[in-house]
Formats: C-alpha cells, sequence, structure tokens
C-alpha cells in the first residue's frame, strides 16, 4: 500500500502533533489502548498477558510497555509515510504483525475500534491543535498502516 494520497499539508500537520506528543508517549500509548478496552471490553481477550489477568487495566505491568510501543510505531510510520512513499515499518515487522493479528484472530472491527480511539487520543493531546485536516491526516495515516498490516494477516508459514 503506498503513501498516495497523503499530502504535504497532512503530513505537517502529523509531524507538527507527534512533536508536542513524543515526549509523553508512555502515558498517551496508554491511555490510547485504555480507550480501546472502554469501547470494546472483549478486545481484552486478544491479549495474552491480560486475558487471566486480575490486575486492573492500568496497574498491568505489561500493558504500558505495550501500549507504548504500538502508539509509538504507529505515529512514527505516520511521520514517516509520505517521505518514504510508503508504510515504513519493516517488512519483518509487518509479517509478525500481521501473523499475530491473525492468530488472535482480529477482526476489521477492532480496526475501527482503534482507529476511534487514537483519534481521540491524539485530540485529547493536542486540543489547540486539533482541527478537522489534522483529523484526516491521522485517520488517512492509520488506514495506510492497517492496510499494511492486514496485507500480511494470514497464517505464519
Amino acid at each position: 500500500m503506498e503513501g498516495k494520497g497523503f499530502t504535504e499539508e497532512q503530513e505537517a500537520l502529523v509531524v507538527k502533533s507527534w512533536a508536542v506528543m513524543k515526549k509523553n508517549s508512555a502515558e498517551l500509548g496508554l491511555q490510547f489502548f485504555l480507550k480501546i478496552f472502554e469501547i470494546a471490553p472483549s478486545a481484552q481477550k486478544l491479549f495474552s498477558f491480560l486475558k487471566d489477568s486480575d490486575i486492573p487495566l492500568e496497574k498491568n505491568p505489561k500493558l504500558k510497555p505495550h501500549a507504548m510501543s504500538v502508539f509509538v510505531m504507529t505515529c512514527e510510520s505516520a511521520v514517516q509515510l509520505r517521505k518514504a512513499g510508503k508504510v515504513t515499518v519493516r517488512e519483518s515487522t509487518l509479517k509478525r504483525l500481521g501473523g499475530v493479528h491473525f492468530k488472535a484472530g482480529v477482526v476489521d472491527e477492532h480496526y475501527e475500534v482503534t482507529k476511534f480511539a487514537l483519534l481521540e487520543t491524539i485530540k485529547e493531546a493536542v486540543p489547540e491543535m486539533w482541527s478537522p485536516e489534522m483529523k484526516s491526516a491521522w485517520g488517512e495515516a492509520y488506514d495506510q498502516l492497517v492496510a499494511a498490516i492486514k496485507s500480511e494477516m494470514k497464517p505464519s508459514a
């Protein structure tokens, strides 16, 4: 999936907002995931480290690092989308992500919930910058990352 349809203006909005969010990515990543589970509590079953845990989500020691790495990867790939002309997550990583998401039983609705949660998280992180244009820039970047992951969603060889 190529980085077409991602304009210079969109790139600038993504870069500008990520510059502000970056230093706070651990907290924002956690908020992002807590939003996902608030909207879709059943999504917790997709995570091996949450499935049988009685610890409250925000205190789960494995959730925060996982959430942060997903949030950072999503944002970094958005920032590089236009320069690279495509999603820049390494092919081996995309294959692994595709396989993991496939095995976990992730479906389109999950990606939709995640997109909504991501946009809400960013909106709350940079309220003074937020605009319909910024929303569509992040939405487009997210859609392209998801398309790249989905193209690798198959049983691992």
